[in-house]
């Protein structure tokens, strides 16, 4: 307990930290082009129509999710975690009103629906798709879509053909599917360490202080791909049937491969998903090497990215593209020397102090003796332990200089496992939910 309490303590001076010097630079070098470092966000104190609805379901999940948690049937305890987390991220979004909150999120001029228009020829669209990367260029991307693979567009797009047009479905997609993430993540984690682990997770998972930026930002979208992507693929290599493990193994590969193919051309950062997929097949290596599940995956490993090649998109000229017009804006002067470790801080507050606390017990159970490191904790502070590689491979980059509040959303559901071995789960829900209620009420967030 008393290292639980140290890491959260270390963690909140990390913010602190963060805040201060963060503040110093920005008013003295103003470099950092954000008004309340370390997130993108304004101080603004507000309540509105969301926080009845905020606080109610805080004070629920903290008294009654643990419980519900243990006792619920598996398949209804993940459909109760989606439509919970969806209700959450809903109630705190529109703490600034429908309009303010939901509707205009992906409407404002660096956003994805600003260029829907521009996408009446497609497979054209996307043939010159990397000419208008580069600022100074004809007609240059917005940042957001300038900043991805075109299939994070491509969505919105195709949502407006179908009908489903505006900042109001775009922001209602993104929610729906960002909450469902966290039943993708309790899926994996049932299948590589155990279903206690899982259920001792879920409320945390749930009440995620990451809630604040899942509504609504594209990346919930990315988030909801690719954890989705890494639940299948645990699926694949557990998978168990009475008639043999290769009978179900292959769809569920293929359709892994199908979501990590589609991950990569979301953002280009998602790359990095692979560091928890590898930590996957080390976990089962021996499945790892099936041919009935390899071939399925790299069969849907390929279709996304075939797809997009023979529509004319080269991805990795268009990364390359992206480096030049990332070092062109705010990116390019935002300090490397603030922004490796102020980034780990916006960490902190969207995994919450109650991941922090856990963290100690994750080192701890991967430097125990033999028997230990083949245990379900184990097992689970292995995939904790590569999302640390993923998040730090992706700090250490300098491609991703603020704004990791929404952009590290992906990793960060794959940190909040780490909160099954914490006791008194009861009193870290309650430190969880009061950092995200305090954070969409004290400040106005970009996202």
């Amino acid at each position: 307990m008393p290292y639980d309490l140290l890491a959260a303590g270390a963690a909140a001076l990390l913010v602190t930290a963060a805040v201060l010097v963060g503040r110093h630079i920005q008013f003295t070098r103003h470099t950092l082009f954000v008004h309340w470092p370390p997130v993108l966000a304004e101080w603004d104190p507000h309540v509105g129509p969301g926080t009845p609805a905020a606080v109610l379901l805080a004070v629920a999940g903290v008294a009654y999710g643990p419980a519900l948690a243990a006792r619920l049937s598996w398949r209804p305890l993940l459909v109760t975690a989606w439509a919970a987390s969806t209700a959450w991220i809903f109630s705190l979004a529109l703490v600034d009103g429908w309009h303010r909150g939901v509707a205009t999120r992906l409407t404002t001029h660096n956003e994805y629906l600003t260029v829907i228009g521009r996408f009446h020829d497609i497979p054209a669209t996307l043939r010159d798709f990397t000419h208008h990367i580069v600022a100074g260029t004809p007609a240059p991307w917005p940042a957001h879509v300038a900043g991805h693979p075109p299939a994070a567009t491509l969505t919105f797009v195709l949502l407006d053909r179908i009908g489903l047009g505006g900042g109001g479905w775009a922001g209602t997609w993104c929610v729906v599917l960002g909450g469902s993430a966290c039943a993708a993540v309790l899926v994996a984690v049932r299948a590589l360490a155990d279903e206690t682990l899982a259920r001792r997770a879920a409320p945390f998972l749930v009440l995620a202080p990451a809630a604040v930026w899942l509504g609504t930002s594209a990346d919930a979208y990315f988030t909801a791909v690719s954890a989705w992507a890494l639940a299948l693929l645990a699926l694949a290599l557990t998978h168990r049937s009475a008639t043999g493990p290769a009978v179900g193994s292959a769809a569920w590969a293929a359709g892994s491969g199908l979501l990590l193919g589609l991950t990569c051309y979301l953002s280009y950062g998602l790359t990095l998903v692979a560091v928890i997929a590898a930590a996957m097949l080390l976990l089962c290596h021996r499945a790892a090497v099936r041919p009935a599940l390899v071939l399925p995956l790299l069969a849907g490993l390929a279709v996304v990215p075939l797809a997009f090649t023979l529509a004319g998109f080269d991805w990795w000229t268009a990364y390359q593209l992206l480096v030049t017009r990332y070092n062109q804006g705010v990116g390019g002067t935002r300090p490397y020397s603030y922004w490796v470790w102020a980034n780990l801080a916006c960490t902190v507050l969207i995994t919450g102090p109650a991941t922090a606390a856990a963290l100690p017990r994750t080192a701890g159970t991967l430097t125990g003796g033999p028997l230990r490191r083949g245990s379900p904790p184990a097992r689970l502070a292995v995939l904790v332990t590569a999302t640390l590689l993923a998040v730090l491979i992706a700090d250490l980059s300098g491609m991703s200089k603020a704004e990791t509040e929404r952009i590290w959303l992906p990793f960060a559901l794959w940190l909040l496992p780490a909160t099954a071995r914490l006791p008194h789960p009861r009193a870290w829900l309650t430190a969880q939910a009061t950092l995200a209620l305090l954070l969409n009420h004290l400040l106005s967030t970009g996202w």
